[in-house]
């Protein structure tokens, strides 16, 4: 999912020619604005951590990209890709690394999220596209 911050920042096109250019297969691809009750849904693991409610003012405060994409090893590519949640450690080569805003403005704005297992690009696959 690319988030409310690339997308104001005009940065969907480059961050999906990343993804074709590693040979991802984009499948199904949506722009949406999430209501809070959706993303307290996609974001209930966190549900009581600290950061939460920031987490949810912020992925609720702009459009996002939803995407289900394809490939070999897909989730540990992707992931690879993005590079570390906090921008600020994200290396150069990465989606996070290369396109951070310097100053990082906060861990919670890192312009992409990707699942991090099966079982989580199920439950996502579920809440945007509605089939797994």
């Amino acid at each position: 999912m690319i988030k409310p911050d690339a997308v104001r920042r005009k940065l969907i096109g480059k961050i999906i020619t990343r993804f074709e250019e590693a040979g991802i297969k984009i499948l199904e691809m949506q722009m949406m604005h999430l209501d809070k009750e959706m993303a307290e849904r996609h974001y209930a693991e966190h549900k009581g951590k600290d950061f939460f409610d920031n987490l949810i003012r912020f992925i609720t405060s702009g459009e996002v990209v939803a995407m289900v994409l394809e490939g070999e090893d897909i989730i540990a590519k992707v992931r690879q890709m993005i590079g570390a949640t906090d921008p600020a450690k994200a290396d150069a080569g990465t989606i996070r690394g290369d396109f951070k805003e310097v100053p990082v403005k906060s861990v919670t704005e890192n312009m992409v999220h990707a699942s991090d297992s099966p079982e989580s690009a199920e439950r996502e696959l579920t809440h945007f596209f509605g089939t797994p």
